[in-house]
């Protein structure tokens, strides 16, 4: 693969991933491919009793590899380790797999390139995931499962479906002043804060590259944000935080999506940054109004990880590496434990983290194209239990999928 190829690929799947690399082109492009980590777009995941019906048509994908059984339910596990495309129910503790998204890239007319996502969901019924019969431009579930706030057609939109999962109807738009290309949950379920752009951030815009290379390149329109009470639909105050210049190379920082993200209590705002080559991802930070401010004490050590900070609060998820990821004492950054996994995606409990990691681990070179699989790894164990088989991509689809996981 030439490096055309390659740098093309790396900012596709930055953007699918909702982040990207910052600036030295090729080169640091490349270097934040090897060590990324595969995001998606907002989690969702099954409550343990409750009725969650969707509108969706069969998945006919799914297949089985050879290795473990193709199903094991231990405690509060549910695995199926058998399945490359996960078709039964997943969970861990306190989180599940309510689904996942596959992206792919639509060609438009000028040559340019939109990323658009599909989605699988579980269906209650049958404990299966199936494919939305619905196109959503965005999917993103409250905790506890039983609404998801949806967005719909070209993006930015300027208007939110509230889905009621037991029923799979929409059971209230939101309208808004401002077209929006994100929505994310805070916590507790009670507020969503949706990101404001001028364009879609998912539409690439085929522009030259360094000397003879050329890729689709994102443009960076994030306006702001607002938040949105979700019992009843009232919309707060646009604020307004727009999108950095671009730096030196031309590049964006985060590359396209700068979508704003509730931290762990939902008292703040962070947008994730990508750094440049050799220095560690960081987080911007602001209040629920809009205004620069600090990190919380037990957050200032965050990164790139989606799990960060335990539910208790006593630890944080660090990025890794082929080896491994160290696991933080959040207040004074020092590593105080290692995990055999790759991504760190969710916390199960305080001490379990629902994360990617190689599929053969011998194998594992620490580049994008590893095979990587579901589990569940416990601080300050060797061990990594398989949820799912190495990820494949779903028939019909050349991308493999990005989990959604959020308490259930």
């Amino acid at each position: 693969m030439n490096v055309d190829q390659l740098v093309r690929e790396a900012l596709q799947e930055q953007a699918a991933e909702q982040g990207g690399p910052r600036g030295d082109l090729a080169g640091r492009v490349l270097a934040t491919r090897r060590r990324r980590r595969a995001r998606t777009i907002t989690g969702a995941a099954l409550g343990t009793a409750a009725a969650v019906v969707v509108g969706v048509s069969a998945l006919d994908s799914g297949r089985e590899d050879a290795g473990p059984a193709s199903a094991s339910r231990t405690g509060d596990v549910i695995a199926h380790p058998g399945q490359s495309v996960p078709r039964d129910f997943v969970a861990a503790g306190k989180t599940g797999l309510a689904g996942y998204s596959v992206t792919r890239d639509v060609p438009q007319r000028n040559g340019d390139e939109l990323l658009a996502r599909s989605y699988f969901l579980l269906n209650p019924k049958t404990m299966k995931y199936e494919k939305a019969d619905t196109e959503w431009a965005w999917v993103a579930v409250a905790p506890g499962m039983r609404t998801a706030a949806v967005l719909e057609g070209e993006l930015p939109t300027r208007r939110v479906g509230m889905l009621d999962l037991r029923t799979g109807k929409v059971t209230r738009w939101i309208t808004l002043r401002h077209g929006v290309a994100a929505v994310e949950w805070s916590p507790d379920g009670k507020r969503l804060v949706a990101t404001a752009y001028r364009k879609n951030p998912d539409l690439m815009v085929s522009v030259p590259g360094n000397g003879s290379v050329n890729w689709p390149r994102h443009h960076g329109s994030r306006t702001g944000y607002v938040l949105i009470e979700a019992a009843s639909g009232k919309v707060g105050p646009f604020r307004d935080v727009p999108q950095p210049d671009p730096d030196e190379d031309g590049m964006f920082p985060g590359v396209s999506r700068q979508d704003l993200h509730f931290n762990h209590d939902g008292t703040r705002l962070y947008v994730q940054q990508y750094a440049r080559q050799g220095k560690k991802d960081y987080r911007d930070w602001y209040t629920l109004s809009g205004r620069p401010t600090s990190a919380p004490p037990a957050e200032k050590h965050a990164g790139r990880p989606q799990a960060g900070l335990s539910p208790d609060g006593r630890l944080l998820a660090a990025d890794g590496d082929a080896k491994g990821s160290p696991v933080l004492d959040p207040m004074t950054g020092r590593k105080v434990a290692w995990v055999p996994s790759q991504e760190q995606l969710a916390w199960a409990d305080s001490k379990r983290i629902i994360a990617l990691a190689c599929a053969d681990p011998a194998r594992c070179t620490g580049k994008n194209n590893d095979p990587k699989r579901l589990v569940l790894v416990t601080v300050d164990s060797k061990k990594a239990v398989p949820l799912t088989a190495a990820r494949t991509a779903p028939q019909g689809y050349k991308r493999v999928w990005t989990p959604m996981l959020t308490a259930r």
